[in-house]
């Protein structure tokens, strides 16, 4: 079954949708290049996104706009349910904490060469961010070797019979995933993160971030 996916991604690849992922896949790498202040934005947008639907957070994330910077945890709070955001309370709190160790997020992503140790840390000292939503926030600002294992990619894995659907998505399962996805990545020439964004296709029709 793996060449079923692998013939399935040949022909988007061939299709309109390869462009519309090339032109994701550079708008991430300018937001690396971006202030401080907007790649922090883009690390509240993938706190939101567990359990949450990513078009919501996108709306979301631009209404609250510099509300994630200088809105107290309560105002901050409020602001997210105003706006129909399902976890106001524990997700703004998880905002707040994280603003405390922005400085410390910059040095890291500006000095470490080792994407792993990067993604450790993120996950060790953030709250509200695991594997998938770390490598979620890492893909959108521009670093292309990660995995973002959502139900979506689970589900299209599991149709494609290259694994068994698991209960819970501990870390030594996601890293098992993210191997195989690294092998299939391999095999259509992609990035990481390129092959998310195809797959995402596969399974919603739509190329978000």
């Amino acid at each position: 079954m793996m060449q079923d996916l692998l013939n399935c991604i040949e022909n988007l690849k061939k299709s309109e949708v390869n462009q519309l992922i090339k032109n994701r896949i550079r708008e991430f790498s300018l937001i690396r290049k971006e202030s401080l202040n907007t790649i922090f934005s883009e690390l509240c947008f993938c706190i939101m996104t567990a359990n949450c639907s990513a078009e919501k957070c996108i709306e979301v994330q631009q209404k609250v706009g510099t509300g994630f910077h200088d809105l107290d945890e309560k105002e901050l709070s409020i602001k997210l349910k105003t706006y129909g955001y399902r976890f106001p309370n524990i997700r703004a709190e998880y905002i707040v904490n994280a603003r405390e160790l922005q400085d410390e997020l910059e040095k890291i992503l500006t000095t470490s060469s080792n994407s792993k140790e990067v993604r450790e840390w993120i996950v060790k000292n953030i709250k509200g961010l695991g594997y998938k939503e770390a490598s979620h926030f890492l893909r959108n600002i521009g670093y292309t070797g990660y995995a973002i294992i959502d139900f979506h990619i689970i589900d299209l894995l599991t149709k494609f019979q290259l694994i068994a659907k698991p209960k819970t998505l501990t870390k030594k399962k996601y890293l098992e995933i993210e191997e195989i996805l690294g092998k299939i990545a391999e095999d259509l020439n992609l990035t990481l993160g390129e092959l998310d964004l195809f797959m995402w296709y596969l399974e919603t029709g739509k190329v978000l971030k």
